[in-house]
């Protein structure tokens, strides 16, 4: 009988339970991202376009944390941009390790193509930025705009559209999107810091090197969590974008298993992590950033810089993504996966012209005013969905294909 009072508290927590476990499964799903990030686009075009004095006095609003000499004082905008984008990049390096060190591009010849892929992808819509643009993009390095591709978004038009496409695909659209975005905040960081302070440098060092020992050790969570903060406010203060703390935290971060593990650490962090990622981070920092007001928009059609950006993300990005790779099976430096044709890669290559996540924040960094950043961010979304439109008419067309021929 004393049991009995306990007995709907307990299946009431066990349903709660399940109805988590659900809901984590379905931010899971790659189409849940690109879903989401799609939603919170339209939420911030509504919200900018029928109250835009809330929606700039809410992101603007200043929240300091700690004192003057930590530097974060931020704006509501900045905090979402800086900090919770870099758990964003955190899962980011994580996928990056794990596919370079024991996943589908472990070894030199597997990750040649999409290696060289992301470097077209990358060097190809930079030079095409700067043409377009008749060299406008040059200034404050506008042209670094359409180098990066969104994982989450291309992934879920992929999965979306191209479900009967062979499982190489994938792989190949994943890795050149990781590299593509390695290299996109390695630009951030060469490009974007401003008065670098050594001193915070090294400390951001020291504390690298010290999750990375805690990480080997296994230490516990209550102590690693505190050194990866330790690492982030570092970054941030040394001058350097502080959302580089997040891919060099992934890269540190063990992805081979130990003898006594089932799962490696790095695995079970990016399955933990990437439903907060995927739901959370990356649909919020859409609704910071992509509140353009639409009486913008023909200013933006005039603006060079957003010539630069559209041509970039729709011209370079496929050519340089199609070239690069083709480059490489041509020297024979590797092979497309199994299954895979260069049919199947021209879709890959139009996805990577969904520039939006990295593309934003690069436009926040590189152009100071804001009249700027509106024309070059209305570039982007306007690119990133005819990059989308055209990629699902492509991948419907290759997936029936397959289908036919299965």
């Amino acid at each position: 009988m004393p049991r009995v009072p306990f007995a709907r508290p307990r299946a009431a927590t066990r349903r709660i339970a399940g109805q988590f476990d659900a809901l984590t499964e379905y931010l899971r799903q790659e189409t849940t991202g690109g879903k989401l990030l799609l939603a919170a686009t339209a939420a911030a075009l509504l919200w900018a376009n029928l109250a835009g004095g809330s929606y700039q006095a809410i992101w603007e609003a200043e929240a300091t944390i700690g004192p003057a000499w930590l530097h974060l004082d931020l704006p509501l905008a900045g905090w979402v941009a800086d900090g919770l984008l870099a758990v964003f990049f955190f899962v980011a390096g994580l996928e990056v390790k794990r596919e370079l060190t024991v996943g589908e591009l472990a070894g030199w010849r597997a990750a040649a193509v999409p290696l060289a892929a992301a470097a077209g992808g990358m060097l190809l819509p930079a030079v095409i930025a700067l043409a377009a643009s008749r060299g406008a993009a040059a200034q404050g390095g506008a042209w670094a705009i359409p180098v990066a591709t969104d994982i989450a978004f291309a992934l879920g038009v992929l999965a979306l559209a191209g479900s009967a496409l062979p499982s190489g695909v994938r792989v190949l659209l994943l890795s050149m999107a990781v590299i593509d975005d390695l290299g996109a905040i390695s630009l951030i960081a060469v490009l974007f810091t401003h008065h670098l302070s050594l001193t915070w440098l090294a400390a951001a060092a020291t504390m690298c090197a010290l999750y990375g020992l805690a990480q080997r050790r296994r230490a516990p969570v209550w102590l690693v969590i505190p050194i990866a903060l330790a690492v982030w406010v570092c970054v941030h203060a040394s001058g350097v974008h502080a959302t580089v703390a997040g891919i060099a935290l992934g890269l540190l971060t063990p992805v081979r298993p130990r003898p006594e593990e089932a799962v490696a650490l790095g695995e079970r962090l990016e399955r933990r992590l990437h439903p907060l990622s995927a739901g959370v981070v990356v649909p919020l920092f859409a609704l910071a950033a992509a509140g353009i007001p639409l009486n913008s928009i023909p200013q933006a059609v005039t603006d060079p810089v957003s010539h630069g950006v559209v041509a970039g993300l729709l011209v370079g990005k496929s050519v340089g993504i199609l070239g690069g790779a083709w480059l490489a099976v041509r020297i024979r430096l590797g092979t497309l996966p199994e299954g895979v044709g260069w049919a199947d890669v021209l879709p890959v290559a139009v996805l990577g012209g969904i520039g939006y996540t990295v593309s934003l924040l690069v436009t926040k960094l590189a152009l100071p005013e804001v009249a700027g950043q509106r024309h070059a961010a209305t570039a982007v979304l306007a690119a990133s969905l005819a990059a989308a439109t055209v990629a699902v008419v492509l991948l419907r067309r290759r997936s029936r294909q397959h289908t036919t021929t299965a």
